[in-house]
């Protein structure tokens, strides 16, 4: 069966997102190859996926064209979801690591929910479904 594997997340320097993505929200870096020519193949996944699991592929925005859109790939609005099966404690865990909430959290319906920011400016939900 077909199924998302990866998703494109331009940033601009590569270690600068691995810290933030294994460190703050606790990601596994899945990937790091040299390319050879400047670039790098980094791969960050949520922790306990596998490869059959979706990850975010780093990529270096490569000329000011791809950097204008680091930040604002999805125009504003929340384009990332990390879903949890415990919202309080990730919650806890990502706010003494610095993460930047955007409101308190939530409790709709769907579940536990709260916006947050990545060190670009990119909107994410954290959130734990009902």
């Amino acid at each position: 069966m077909p199924h998302i594997a990866l998703v494109t997340l331009v940033v601009r320097d590569y270690d600068d997102a691995i810290a933030f993505y294994t460190g703050a929200l606790g990601f596994e870096l899945a990937e790091d190859t040299d390319r050879g020519d400047g670039s790098r193949w980094v791969v960050v996944r949520p922790p306990g996926s596998t490869d059959a699991g979706a990850g975010l592929l780093l990529a270096r925005a490569k000329d000011d064209a791809q950097l204008a859109r680091v930040g604002g790939q999805t125009g504003g609005r929340v384009g990332f979801f990390l879903h949890t099966g415990d919202f309080a404690r990730d919650h806890a865990r990502m706010t003494a690591a610095g993460v930047r909430f955007l409101e308190e959290p939530r409790h709709e319906p769907y579940g536990s929910v709260a916006v947050f920011e990545d060190l670009y400016g990119n909107r994410w939900d954290l959130l734990q479904p009902a």
